[in-house]
């Protein structure tokens, strides 16, 4: 419970990670698919995972493959949590068969490091 004086958690909590989806047509255009901003890495990187699980149901086959692989990389996950926590940016890239290509992107902002992973 709060007081009337003190705000509640995420109120004081400005999402110090970026998570990002985007898309790039050929030609030049891009296309935003989400951002989200949360507290840790882990959040960041699952709604990640989310938005990659989204646009792979969408692609056809043979590129939704490449995505549904990195998805399940138990490893790569592992690797991608204690890059962003360590300060480093990560990024996963997928591309369709018509040459959009879809940039992942989990990020710190600002000076957003933390010492352990959650």
């Amino acid at each position: 419970m709060t007081t009337a004086r003190e705000a509640p958690v995420w109120g004081r909590i400005r999402g110090v990670y970026r998570a990002l989806a985007v898309a790039h047509a050929p030609g030049g255009l891009r296309f935003p698919l989400g951002e989200h901003r949360s507290c840790s890495p882990r959040l960041a990187l699952r709604w990640l995972r989310g938005r990659a699980r989204d646009v792979a149901d969408q692609l056809d086959p043979p590129y939704a493959r490449v995505v549904w692989g990195w998805l399940g990389d138990a490893d790569e996950h592992a690797w991608a949590l204690r890059f962003v926590a360590s300060g480093e940016p990560y990024v996963f890239r997928a591309a369709d068969e018509g040459g959009t290509r879809y940039a992942f992107i989990a990020e710190p902002v600002g000076n957003a490091v933390e010492g352990r992973v959650p």
